[in-house]
């Protein structure tokens, strides 16, 4: 698997239809599926469209390329419709992200400005009468090695960090957390770590941070509890999904939640 992996990242252009990619190291198209998902957590396919959608980022921020030109250099003939995903998978435009490099400084001088991270409750995770199917998910983050910098973590609807997490937060060191108010469904826990010292554009492009990820979905069921999860954050490797969703946005929603007044 590491070969195919290895594969992917030196041939990301070029034409990769499933029955390739299996050939590559003699195994059925079905049999790898199987084995790259249980690994990566996605299908080969969706693992190389997501790999693609990465480079754009690069491209976005790298090159003066027109947004055409980089949708046609990832291979995605519609304009249209690279917009529509690039969006949805980052949580911002191109031309959004293309220029977000100084708001991304702004986050990151009021995020070391704060004097406390403790966002305020919300009351729609205690809805009245739905108590017992609201499930609680908390756990640790610890780093295997020393960073200066926050953590941010999510539960995701895919087993890749994109789009915005369902349940999200930013913590100020590795440590505890808690997310309240999680409706039954199954979810994907993922996090990465920026450091104070990084600019924006490591920021916008975190190619290099801690990351972690936890390998088998959470389950929530209506009165069950949730296993504590103890997820530590390691070095990146080739394996791990790209991280797709524009922390700096994450870091502006965090912010602003915690200017919003508990009602």
């Amino acid at each position: 698997m590491d070969q195919v992996i290895g594969y992917i990242h030196r041939h990301l252009f070029d034409p990769m239809p499933l029955e390739q990619l299996a050939k590559h190291i003699s195994y059925s198209p079905s049999h790898f599926t199987r084995l790259f998902k249980e690994r990566t957590g996605l299908s080969p396919l969706y693992y190389v469209s997501s790999l693609r959608l990465s480079r754009a980022k690069d491209l976005l921020l790298k090159t003066d390329y027109s947004i055409r030109d980089i949708s046609l250099e990832i291979g995605q003939q519609s304009l249209g419709t690279f917009t529509t995903r690039f969006t949805k998978c980052v949580g911002v435009t191109p031309s959004e992200f293309r220029q977000s490099r100084q708001e991304t400084n702004r986050h990151l001088h009021e995020l070391r400005s704060l004097q406390t991270w403790d966002e305020p409750e919300d009351p729609a995770s205690k809805p009245e009468g739905s108590h017992l199917a609201l499930a609680q998910v908390c756990g640790e983050v610890e780093p295997i090695v020393p960073f200066d910098g926050f953590v941010l973590i999510g539960l995701f609807a895919k087993a890749i960090p994109e789009g915005l997490p369902i349940h999200g937060t930013l913590l100020p060191k590795p440590g505890a957390f808690r997310f309240s108010g999680v409706q039954p469904g199954t979810y994907y826990f993922m996090g990465t770590t920026l450091s104070w010292s990084m600019g924006a554009m490591d920021m916008l492009l975190p190619q290099a941070t801690l990351r972690t990820r936890w390998r088998t979905p959470i389950v929530v069921r209506p009165g069950e509890p949730v296993p504590y999860l103890h997820a530590l954050l390691h070095e990146p490797s080739p394996d791990d999904p790209p991280i797709l969703v524009s922390l700096p946005l994450l870091m502006n929603q965090f912010l602003q939640r915690l200017k919003t007044e508990p009602i």
